[in-house]
């Protein structure tokens, strides 16, 4: 009477790798909203533990043939009983159903996620490496700007581009600095919530209105600066005061040529301590409206996006 405990043939008990892939995948997802070292350290765990699995699932067919001795024919026709008992206790190894199954669930799966997440990775960390600036801009006379008062400087970033390339800048001399060095405030309109168009509070001087070299500059009485879009507020040093923005209103480098006012490029500005000349700015890399760029917070956004002002 047979032992019924030999019966039943050893299965191999069920693999973790699949739970760790996921888990590696979920981190990778997470991290590029988050942060991209947790999308670094998901990468590295799908990518070992989706080996691990695809190493697990094709481990029969990767196994070595059993040599099996050429069959010796008693009659011509009839193999000998010798290579009938050899075949029937080794037998070939076979891809299962259940395995190829398992192996085509993980080709799609890696399938899918490469799309999903290559134009993702692409789109954010790209611009990065694709940093576009905007060419200078020359405003014009310094004479065109008086000291401690400000005027909305309109103009066309691109000439190729046209219309779409208009930007409007809020450009305020503040007179020299204490080591005689010319100093100017110069805001970006666009809010630092969404990108809406930032409006000066304070009545605007239109018959003032000048036109030199294509750039248009109209004096105005701005006491801070407001969002219509969505209630933002700004002082006239560009510091948030109010509603949904997360940091100060973005500025603009500048440069004197020949005594002519010339824009250079953007950067963002976590706040601002004191006024005009001797303003104290945190500077930081521009980034896109709704980030942060100091603080806690700016962990969030770790990549700076490609400095298009469109």
């Amino acid at each position: 009477m047979s032992d019924p405990g030999h019966d039943t043939p050893h299965v191999p008990g069920p693999s973790l790798w699949p739970i760790a892939f996921a888990i590696g995948i979920a981190c990778l997802l997470l991290g590029l909203v988050i942060n991209w070292i947790v999308a670094a350290i998901g990468a590295v765990i799908a990518v070992v533990f989706g080996f691990l699995w695809a190493r697990d699932v094709t481990r029969d067919v990767r196994e070595e043939v059993p040599h099996i001795e050429p069959e010796t024919r008693a009659v011509a026709d009839q193999p000998s009983a010798s290579a009938v008992a050899a075949t029937a206790e080794e037998p070939l190894p076979a891809y299962t159903r259940s395995r190829f199954l398992e192996a085509s669930t993980l080709g799609v799966g890696a399938a899918i996620g490469a799309i999903v997440t290559l134009p993702v990775l692409g789109f954010m960390v790209l611009p990065s490496f694709t940093n576009l600036e905007e060419d200078e801009v020359d405003l014009g006379p310094l004479e065109n700007f008086p000291e401690d008062e400000y005027v909305i400087a309109t103009y066309v970033s691109n000439p190729k581009a046209g219309e779409v390339s208009k930007r409007t800048a809020f450009v305020r001399n503040n007179g020299t600095t204490d080591d005689g060095l010319p100093s100017f405030t110069i805001l970006y309109s666009r809010c630092v919530h969404l990108g809406c168009p930032v409006q000066p509070n304070g009545p605007i001087d239109e018959e003032a209105r000048t036109e030199v070299d294509g750039v248009e500059l109209r004096p105005v009485l701005a006491q801070s600066f407001g969002c219509p879009c969505h209630g933002g507020l700004y002082d006239s040093e560009g510091n948030r005061q109010a509603g949904p923005p997360v940091r100060s209103m973005d500025r603009y480098t500048f440069s004197i040529r020949n005594g002519r006012l010339v824009l250079g490029e953007l950067y963002a500005v976590g706040n601002v301590s004191g006024t005009g000349a001797s303003a104290t700015i945190s500077r930081y890399p521009w980034s896109v409206p709704g980030t942060h760029v100091d603080g806690v917070e700016a962990w969030l956004y770790p990549i700076v996006p490609s400095q298009v002002t469109g």
